[in-house]
């Protein structure tokens, strides 16, 4: 019973609901009440005046656009998920059954385990199959088919078969008060699955070719998009086709004393939480977004910690086994002789992600600071 209210409470407005009210709902991310509330600021970055021309988007008009460009370039490939026929409930799909067709952009029902193992059937069967979860929170009934059938079968089959072009996109993380079912982060829950790729990223350009890269990708992967940023998060993004690659970190800000680790939503805390360290504290913090969980990047990491001998790993989800805590030991095992400071993780609590005390759960920049004060201080 309580599973089919909770799944009836979550239908109530993507079905009643008209585009203007799902615009102004706070789980569409990126409103204006969110931006108002936000734990961050985005701060849009420069385009590389080598990628050519640029038009103004959001992150989800960027994701709309890879989608685009991967229907357009690749007959093959087909759409597919709760109500993404008419645009879904994030309206990142607008506009593409439309322009390519009910056979290529279609409704699934309500049921994420069959859209994983449709997606593995027509992947396996040669299409490229972008599958979306409409929240992160529900992908778990798909868990099975996830980390069971897609990531392993290639290996089942000594390489005679693989679901390798499936991607999987889902939204992810906080959203204002989206409590316990719209806001989880469980990124962690497939780390430990060899054959996936995960990604999430940062900022609309990043979206754009990480998710290209994704449904290239000959292995099954899962993109997880920060809701928040939907709409909050603007910038000129290149307009033509590109993919940036998987696995290889960015240095958003270069520092001495103190390596900060985080990706998605979380790097603009960490932006800001660098801006105060120098202000009131005179330290010098190098910011890297991980990009992708699998794989990670390794030498970046290791290089970065060498160097400042210093380090905090900051991720929504809980303290207790999240990525952060792999970070760590991997950090600690190649970089010993070098740290100053034990690594330090901040991170959400192990509690249930809350509604009205979200702004006590999230790792804020002010927990950061004082994280920061500890391992300098240490």
């Amino acid at each position: 019973m309580a599973s089919t209210l909770c799944r009836s409470v979550r239908y109530a407005r993507p079905i009643c609901g008209c585009r203007s009210e799902l615009s102004g709902s706070n789980l569409n991310g990126g409103t204006v009440e969110s931006r108002r509330n936000a734990h961050f600021t985005f701060v849009p970055e420069s385009p590389d005046p080598a990628a050519g021309e640029t038009a103004k988007m959001t992150l989800l008009q960027s994701v709309t656009d890879a989608m685009d460009i991967a229907l357009t370039k690749d007959p093959t490939a087909v759409v597919f998920g709760e109500d993404v026929a008419f645009g879904g409930v994030f309206r990142c799909t607008v506009g593409l059954g439309e322009k390519f067709g009910k056979e290529r952009v279609f409704n699934t029902p309500l049921c994420e385990q069959g859209i994983a193992g449709f997606g593995i059937g027509m992947a396996v069967a040669g299409a490229t199959a972008i599958a979306e979860i409409q929240f992160a929170d529900y992908i778990f009934p798909a868990f099975d088919q996830i980390v069971n059938e897609a990531a392993k079968y290639r290996y089942r089959s000594g390489n005679l078969f693989d679901c390798g072009s499936l991607t999987i996109r889902a939204t992810w993380g906080a959203v204002g008060h989206g409590a316990l079912y719209h806001s989880q982060s469980p990124e962690s829950y497939f780390a430990q699955t060899p054959g996936l790729k995960i990604a999430i990223p940062r900022s609309p350009s990043k979206a754009k070719g990480l998710l290209l890269s994704c449904i290239r990708d000959k292995n099954p992967c899962i993109f997880f998009e920060p809701k928040i940023l939907y709409r909050s998060a603007v910038e000129q993004v290149p307009v033509k086709d590109y993919e940036l690659p998987l696995g290889v970190a960015d240095v958003v800000i270069p520092g001495e004393d103190v390596t900060l680790i985080g990706w998605g939503t979380q790097v603009h805390v960490l932006r800001e939480v660098a801006q105060l360290a120098q202000e009131k504290l005179g330290v010098s913090c190098e910011v890297i977004d991980l990009v992708s969980i699998l794989p990670w990047d390794r030498n970046t990491i290791f290089n970065s910690v060498i160097k400042t001998g210093r380090c905090i790993v900051s991720h929504e989800a809980p303290y207790t086994g999240g990525f952060g805590a792999e970070l760590a030991a991997a950090i600690q095992e190649n970089c010993f002789l070098n740290l100053e400071a034990p690594v330090q993780r901040v991170c959400g609590h192990d509690t249930p992600f809350p509604h009205i005390f979200e702004p006590f759960y999230l790792p804020d920049k002010w927990r950061c600071l004082e994280a920061i004060k500890k391992v300098t201080n240490y």
